[in-house]
């Protein structure tokens, strides 16, 4: 299926590799939107594929690498490239760029030529990510990096909040506190959709995922993180959790599913298990593919979300909160917006602070209390279905893209 097909054509300037591996590219824009009648090529540098590559909404313009070492200074060289030739396979109804500064410049004035909308999707605080990295190289002292970085940063704001935000006909955002937070920045809160992380409801079915076959889950009390091991999500936290929990639950067993981004990372954190002497207490299984990862998620009792504070995390849109409840798994999560939200709403878990004491009561609490774990974990498929799969997720999306576009062609009729 080509864009040409679909009764919108959209093109989609992202960050991310391609082909997309992220969820909310592949099932949002690659899946449930084409069934709305908008289609959308894929415009970016490409990772362990060649361009060319072809996905359900369309076309993949991928354009130079990003594991090249000039990948930060080329890419809105390429991404002009790649846009050229989304136009020149078929007319375009709207630009849009995801996460990327440059390239938001290029976006906004290409659809100025073109005469169609603009629009920024921002699924992070790309700008803020910039001052936090140039802020920890300044932690090492003030050399040519940081300068390097402090420059970046500088320009980044001026570019993101000046000229590209400005511009765009409407902006999709993160969450309900990315928006207030924007809204803070000068952007008309008008002009913005929150778009949360959601799930693919037929994926995430209970009842079509085969539990993990694995004898060391045996006769524990199983409590499960889906996610990336790193020092800077502060996952030596779970382990803080898990030895309080372990006093007086020694069958605790906490599963890690997930990976590190680095080598360094994953062996900082094997370090920790180690040195806590939680070896009988801690499964860390590394990379899993998604459905060995839920296996073993649908055999714990709780599901954990802590998500540190701050201005990158505050206004993020976590996935694992939202997977816990569409598999049915009772969950504890901490106080960023979004996930006080979900717990709020659906009441299918626990808010805690992301404060070792109090986490760790609250999922006692759950393991202590089966009724209550039962009713929590029987209110989580329901309210996803209703509020955070992509296919309402999709529709939402498809009727802001509709008034756009008919803004658009009201102009032009008149």
């Amino acid at each position: 299926m080509t864009a040409r097909r679909h009764r919108l054509a959209l093109a989609l300037i992202v960050r991310d590799p391609l082909p997309p591996l992220r969820a909310d590219l592949l099932t949002l824009f690659g899946t449930e939107l084409p069934r709305h009648g908008i289609g959308a090529a894929l415009v970016g540098q490409h990772g362990a594929t060649a361009a060319g590559a072809s996905w359900g909404a369309g076309a993949i313009h991928a354009v130079g690498s990003l594991r090249a070492a000039s990948a930060c200074v080329l890419s809105p060289l390429w991404d002009a490239l790649g846009l050229w030739r989304a136009w020149r396979a078929g007319p375009l109804d709207c630009i849009q760029v995801r996460d990327k500064v440059a390239s938001g410049l290029l976006g906004r004035v290409a659809a100025a030529m073109l005469g169609i909308p603009f629009v920024y999707w921002m699924s992070f605080p790309i700008v803020e990510g910039y001052a936090v990295r140039r802020d920890a190289i300044g932690s090492a002292g003030r050399g040519a990096r940081w300068a390097a970085h402090a420059l970046r940063a500088a320009l980044a704001r001026q570019l993101l909040y000046r000229l590209v935000l400005p511009g765009a006909r409407h902006v999709f955002v993160q969450s309900e506190a990315m928006a207030a937070w924007l809204a803070g920045q000068g952007v008309a809160r008008a002009r913005m959709t929150a778009v949360p992380m959601g799930v693919d409801a037929a994926l995430f079915e209970r009842a079509a995922v085969a539990p993990a076959q694995d004898a060391r889950l045996d006769g524990r009390r199983v409590i499960v993180y889906l996610g990336s091991v790193a020092q800077s999500r502060q996952s030596d936290f779970l382990l803080d959790v898990v030895e309080l929990l372990r006093a007086d639950l020694p069958e605790i067993l906490l599963v890690i599913a997930g990976d590190a981004p680095s080598p360094d990372e994953m062996a900082w954190m094997r370090r920790q298990i180690a040195e806590r002497a939680l070896d009988d207490h801690v499964l860390l299984t590394g990379w899993l593919a998604q459905r060995s990862a839920l296996g073993y998620a649908v055999r714990a009792e709780v599901g954990l979300s802590p998500i540190p504070r701050g201005a990158l995390f505050d206004v993020s849109s976590p996935t694992k909160l939202v997977e816990y409840l569409a598999l049915g798994i009772a969950s504890v999560a901490n106080d960023i917006p979004d996930q006080q939200l979900v717990i709020g709403h659906s009441g299918a878990g626990l808010a805690a602070p992301m404060q070792a004491a109090p986490f760790a009561a609250a999922v006692r609490a759950l393991l202590d209390d089966p009724v209550l774990r039962a009713r929590c974990a029987a209110r989580g498929p329901a309210w996803v279905r209703r509020h955070r799969s992509y296919a309402i997720l999709a529709r939402q999306v498809a009727e802001v893209y509709g008034r756009i576009l008919a803004r658009r062609g009201a102009k032009a009729s008149a």
